[in-house]
């Protein structure tokens, strides 16, 4: 059964190697000092940024959530944007993807969030059958420029 946990200072490696691979997945690539700011406030109740681990029966991790609030004009209370989410390859289509946006929805429900909501690439197929089946797809298209 797939366990759910807090991501902690002494889960560094871990969450290190899925991070790795969630940023190899996008073609992305971030300096160590980013990476290195990233798990701190992870692991700082303060920081205003939350994640969790995906653990399997033996332990270990084998997927990661992050996710955060902000204020909306949209509504009285906050959002909360589910803002990276990663299952290791060998891991996937046993539902701890499902799980992981689960344990935000319920986090977001308990905080007095209005909604919970994510971004994907259009290319990313698997993940968006499994987003089709327990969201719904906004309609919306992202634009963003660089600040700075």
């Amino acid at each position: 059964m797939t366990m759910i946990s807090p991501i902690t200072a002494a889960d560094h490696d871990e969450w290190l190697a899925l991070w790795t691979g969630y940023l190899a997945f996008y073609e992305a690539t971030l300096d160590d000092a980013t990476t290195a700011a990233t798990f701190a406030r992870l692991v700082d109740p303060a920081s205003g940024i939350h994640g969790v681990l995906a653990r399997d029966d033996d332990g270990r991790a084998i997927g990661v959530v992050h996710w955060l609030t902000h204020p909306a004009t949209w509504t009285a209370t906050d959002y909360c944007y589910l803002e990276d989410l990663f299952v290791a390859p060998d891991a996937r289509g046993a539902g701890a993807g499902r799980l992981l946006i689960e344990h935000v929805r319920d986090w977001a429900e308990q905080h007095g969030s209005a909604k919970v909501y994510w971004l994907t690439a259009e290319s990313n197929a698997t993940a968006r059958a499994l987003y089709d089946r327990i969201a719904s797809r906004s309609g919306l298209i992202q634009y963003q420029i660089k600040a700075g």
